[in-house]
């Protein structure tokens, strides 16, 4: 087939092409025509195509995300904020930390091994794009119904690429989610989050700058998987039947990813680089436009020189190739021989493909042919924005009617008993050790708190003790209920759980994961979601610092429920003194902190006992979860307290049973004045946790939440071998373990 040159372009304005096969509408190809005064050529077509896409443009949800920069709190921690490949925070010392989150989800339900594995990669060279060493990551993961036949043949799969990549590249998982509903059946959702450290004058960003300056490809050699993948898979809905996108899957190497985290990390520290970026999504269609576009200058780039695995691959092809452990950096011609040096000893392959130039355009040859000509700007950052219509549904308010107050309650101690047991060996309650015992929580030898604490912690600097925690949530049932206060649940319990664990909350990155942008009752639950998140962000003072989004997560008419799932980052001074959440020292105290209410909607229970959704979901006081985690934080500075847990899904009871079993002590409760026992084991009220406080600081502690007026009721000790709620019934710990471990290893095993 002949080359499709610019010059040929210029001369065949009638020719046809495939602008609809690659995911354009026709107004899209149209601009494209205006924009370069001509049909584009098959080369620039698949860049538009890839880079115009829901995944890489942002198309339908920009409107709605610049109120996270619009409106963000101000922050003294914050270094680097939203635009960048992931968002830094200072953490005190010299130091500072990136983390950001993303999805890989419609890869991981076409192939989820390897689109769960190469999300790891993807995510973890964001990181190692900031400047920063990689140091944990973290999975918040959505499945559809356990116990459906699909869900054995993904998560397996995609468990198993997290941990078999993860473990490769030496990095602790230490935290995340995993979560089941039958919303998901066919859209999973695997989101991958990474933190990395450095020195705040190791931060680098992405650009090209300086006239002359070479541009530099190196790490895997370009082959044709992924081509048009995360980028085109992420931006269409899959139709009803069994996916058959495989060829777009990306296929992972940890190793050369391995390789690639050291290369890179040495160069940096040389001081040879002046702009990086990795390759992702859209591969080199991405990097060359973004570097150029956030450069001072132009770009020309000799595609024929680029290191192929394939061949047979054509022009169009390379541009669109997403290999992964692939990185493109901009070097002065004076640090070229050594960064090359550099590649070298670490069996990196490494090639010049062009320079930085003096113009405004990014300029792409052939075999000295030119293929490419426009400017970087407008495939890069200036492509179409969409205030899509957006209707509240007209089932919502049918929805909420269906008021779980009417839904029939334990008639007495035995059922109650009956079902505390079926809550914590239902799916997402039950313990995800199968899960997390294939991954390494402990490589590195930094890792503090992992699975299943409230967040994971690790240390940053080992001779201060310095560390940072961090927490994902997310609760789909709440935020079908209501997606504004969804959102805001989803941040709450995050800075909830990092708080719970003695760190104070810095930053939020997020993953907001939704069904098609072209339903309006969909949009309206996006731009519920987004503004409620804003709100909360001001309100707790922790900016937004980047994140991802990933919408047609439907099948057909069937949207996932929205599922914004929110990452919260704290630090800690001294990792010494972080608060774990197991009972571990009979005589102890447990006080319950925070207002108990009468709240099911979109519960735990009303799930479990009665397959059920509907009515209000718990409501939001931001205010008591500032105070609370304040609360928490002082108490485990102070020494007050020896344990803390957060109360979220399943209540009281859930985080009872999880804090004994990990302390591998029991407990006596007692039902305070006011509350029934249903409703204190097992209502979802916001801002509570439970905590285990030492006899010797009852009165300290006690002191402290009444002066700050945070209710604190004493509702048990910890004791014995068993679960005793007092005038109710009585669960051994052994009859606790058995229901709350079964569950994965019989559905999975």
């Amino acid at each position: 087939m002949s080359l499709d040159t610019v010059k040929h372009a210029a001369d065949t304005p009638d020719s046809p092409q495939p602008w609809a096969e690659l995911g354009l509408k026709r107004d899209e190809y149209d601009r494209v025509r205006e924009i370069l005064g001509r049909r584009p050529t098959g080369a620039e077509l698949a860049m538009y195509s890839v880079m115009w896409s829901e995944h890489c443009s942002y198309k339908s949800s920009k409107v709605h995300l610049r109120q996270f920069g619009e409106q963000a709190p101000h922050s003294d921690a914050l270094l680097v904020g939203i635009g960048e490949q992931a968002g830094v925070v200072d953490v005190g010392r010299g130091i500072a930390v990136t983390f950001k989150i993303e999805s890989h989800n419609h890869p991981s339900y076409v192939e989820p091994y390897q689109g769960a594995a190469t999300g790891i990669g993807g995510i973890v060279r964001d990181i190692i794009a900031m400047g920063a060493r990689p140091v944990a990551v973290m999975d918040p993961l959505r499945f559809g119904a356990a116990d459906h036949p699909d869900t054995r043949r993904v998560l397996p799969g995609v468990v198993a690429g997290i941990g078999g990549y993860g473990n490769c590249l030496g990095l602790p998982n230490i935290g995340g989610e995993v979560v089941f509903d039958a919303c998901y059946q066919g859209n999973p959702l695997v989101n991958a989050l990474c933190v990395g450290v450095m020195k705040h004058e190791d931060i680098h960003l992405a650009k090209a700058a300086g006239a002359g300056n070479k541009v530099i490809l190196y790490g895997a050699r370009t082959g044709g998987d992924g081509i048009g993948g995360a980028s085109i898979l992420a931006s269409e809905s899959f139709d009803s039947t069994k996916p058959s996108k495989r060829p777009a899957v990306q296929v992972g190497d940890p190793f050369q990813e391995k390789l690639l985290i050291e290369c890179t990390l040495e160069v940096f520290a040389e001081g040879l680089v002046t702009g990086i970026q990795d390759l992702g999504a859209a591969g080199l269609s991405c990097a060359t436009s973004e570097l150029a576009s956030n450069g001072s200058g132009g770009m020309r780039v000799e595609l024929d020189t680029v290191p192929l695995r394939d061949s047979s691959l054509s022009p169009e092809e390379i541009l669109m190739s997403e290999s992964q452990e692939r990185m493109c950096a901009v070097v002065e011609p004076g640090n070229v021989d050594r960064f090359l040096e550099i590649c070298a000893k670490w069996d990196v392959i490494a090639t010049v493909i062009g320079e930085v130039t003096d113009g405004d355009r990014l300029e792409i040859f052939w075999h000295g042919e030119q293929i490419v000509d426009v400017p970087p700007r407008t495939v890069a950052h200036e492509g179409p924005v969409y205030d899509r219509p957006r209707a509240r549904p007209a089932w919502l308010d049918v929805l909420r009617a269906d008021d779980p107050a009417a839904l029939a309650r334990p008639a007495g101690a035995d059922e109650l008993r009956a079902q505390v047991i079926a809550l914590v060996s239902s799916p997402n309650q039950a313990a995800k050790s199968w899960i997390t015992a294939q991954y390494d929580r402990y490589v590195l030898g930094n890792t503090v708190l992992a699975q299943p604490e409230d967040s994971g912690m690790i240390r940053v600097d080992e001779e201060s003790g310095l560390g940072v925690a961090v927490a994902t949530d997310g609760n789909g049932r709440y935020a079908k209920l209501d997606p504004y206060a969804g959102a805001q649940l989803a941040l709450a319990e995050a800075y909830r759980n990092v708080a719970a664990t003695g760190a104070t909350p810095l930053a939020v990155t997020d993953c907001l994961n939704f069904g098609s942008p072209e339903d309006p009752a969909v949009m309206w639950q996006f731009a519920e979601a987004t503004r409620g998140l804003a709100d909360a962000c001001r309100t707790l003072g922790t900016p937004v610092t980047g994140g991802n989004v990933s919408l047609y997560n439907q099948t057909g008419e069937a949207a996932i429920h929205p599922t914004p799932v929110v990452g919260v980052l704290g630090v800690i001074d001294d990792v010494a003194r972080r608060t774990p959440m197991a009972f571990r020292e009979a005589g102890q105290l447990l006080y319950l902190l925070g207002d108990t209410a009468d709240e099911f909607g979109g519960s735990a229970w009303s799930q479990v006992v009665h397959g059920h959704l509907g009515g209000l979901p718990p409501k939001v006081d931001l205010e008591r979860e500032r105070l609370l985690g304040e609360i928490l934080v002082s108490a485990s500075r102070d020494g007050m307290i020896d344990a803390a847990h957060d109360l979220s899904d399943g209540g009281l009871v859930q985080a009872v049973v999880e804090s004994c079993l990990k302390g591998g002590q029991g407990a006596r409760l007692v039902v305070p004045d006011g509350l029934d026992a249903f409703t204190f084991l097992f209502s979802e009220s916001q801002g509570r946790a439970v905590v285990a406080v030492p006899r010797s600081e009852e009165v300290r502690f006690t002191d402290m939440c009444a002066a700050r007026g945070l209710p604190a009721a004493r509702v048990g000790v910890v004791d014995g071998d068993a679960i005793e709620v007092q005038g109710a019934f009585t669960l051994t710990l052994d009859e606790l373990r058995e229901a709350h471990e079964r569950t994965l290893p019989e559905l999975f095993a």
